[in-house]
């Protein structure tokens, strides 16, 4: 939870006047404002079992054709303090890939795109990732367009923490919290997909450029059918990690987000529960992730385990929440005044 910060009188004066201030404009009778309008998406449930724990078969996509905005949370879960030890170890049971996976791989090339004293950006290529495309990732001047993954680092405590990786050729994300003080690190879990979302054998996002800002921590994602959308780390800390995404144009026909993640048991996985917020509910939809059934206008979607599991156990819960359409004009202060008979 978020804690309220704490203001002197004086600041809180000095608020509250800039605020009266602004308003005066947006509600002033020579112009009018402009607000976002919150929509309620549509979450289609595509999961699938399977038996295979390092083999991703959950997919929940999203789904508007308004959706100008909306926010991302990586979030520990509700049990992280009960937590003595972690386990983040793979799992091959049953899966078919097994001995290839588990092959020693060829040293990857490793490039640093960015650094100074609290953040690095560091990119990686392998020789048999399974997606080969062309995708530059840029830092200012600095460009390379061979990159499988990258890596966002920071400096907290004097330590080095990893809290977001991006993999270029096919659009996935992973973000975690900063980790809690009395684990020594925290494991990433579900992943995610930003921008339009179509088939490759699996889900991807095709991407034509990323552009990472360090300044403001924030990502410029080209999509290669066209558009663009801005994803900035809007807070990091130890309870969680929140990124806001706007595109550049609504995102109409195929879906501009999803989630992917992992499912074989309620004791082997990476999500297990989904609880939805649907437009005007009074209360949310709580159901095992592969029993959903989709919703048809959720304005947030909470997707985690509320146990732990012999998997990734320390890994976050994600949070889809605050989407919102194109801006739209409040009407005018003699608009909303009444009408006089």
């Amino acid at each position: 939870m978020t804690s309220t910060p704490f203001f002197r009188f004086d600041r809180w004066c000095v608020w509250i006047i800039a605020a009266s201030v602004l308003a005066g404009f947006i509600f002033s009778g020579t112009s009018a404002g402009i607000a976002q309008s919150p929509v309620g998406v549509k979450v289609e449930n595509r999961s699938e079992p399977v038996l295979c724990a390092e083999k991703d078969n959950v997919t929940l996509a999203f789904s508007h054709p308004k959706v100008t905005q909306f926010r991302i949370e990586a979030a520990h879960p509700n049990y992280i303090n009960t937590l003595q030890k972690d386990s983040f170890a793979p799992d091959w049971t049953a899966c078919e890939f097994a001995e290839e996976a588990k092959a020693q791989p060829l040293p990857p090339r490793k490039v640093t795109l960015y650094e100074d004293v609290n953040l690095w950006v560091v990119g990686y290529s392998f020789a048999n990732f399974w997606r080969d495309r062309k995708v530059p990732f840029r830092v200012g001047d600095k460009s390379d367009d061979s990159l499988h993954v990258v890596q966002v680092w920071v400096r907290q405590d004097e330590r080095a923490e990893e809290v977001l990786v991006v993999y270029p050729t096919d659009g996935y994300w992973r973000a975690r919290p900063l980790p809690p003080k009395h684990l020594v690190w925290s494991a990433y879990g579900s992943s995610f997909l930003v921008g339009p979302v179509e088939d490759a054998g699996r889900p991807v996002v095709n991407l034509s450029e990323i552009v990472f800002d360090p300044k403001v921590r924030a990502f410029t994602l080209k999509f290669a059918g066209g558009g663009s959308a801005n994803l900035k780390i809007a807070r990091l800390d130890r309870e969680a990690q929140v990124l806001d995404v706007t595109f550049s144009e609504p995102i109409a026909g195929p879906p501009f987000a999803a989630l992917r993640s992992m499912y074989v048991t309620r004791f082997n996985n990476d999500v297990a529960e989904v609880g939805i917020l649907e437009t005007g509910a009074s209360s949310w939809l709580e159901e095992p992730i592969m029993k959903f059934k989709g919703a048809a206008s959720a304005n947030e979607v909470w997707t985690g385990r509320l146990f732990p599991s012999r998997h990734n156990t320390s890994a976050p819960d994600t949070v889809f929440r605050e989407f919102k359409g194109p801006p739209q004009a409040v009407p005018k202060e003699a608009e909303l005044a009444p009408k006089k008979r």
